[in-house]
């Protein structure tokens, strides 16, 4: 799919003194500090991790 959609997402606050889940989760998504940044395909999957962490996380659309 050549329209695919991308998000840029950024990690802005440590994970130290989350719960388990929640550092489970930003690795998932593949951060590993405050101010990484990876950029991941926009699924339902990646969408719904990203609710669990918002508190932790920037989320910007990529323009292609």
């Amino acid at each position: 799919m050549a329209n695919e959609k991308k998000l840029l997402i950024t990690q802005t606050k440590s994970i130290i003194h989350t719960l388990q889940r929640h550092k489970d989760t930003i690795k998932a998504l593949g951060l590993r500090r405050p101010n990484y940044t990876v950029i991941q395909k926009d699924t339902p999957q990646i969408r719904g991790m990203i609710n669990s962490v918002n508190f932790l996380i920037r989320v910007e659309e990529v323009k292609e």
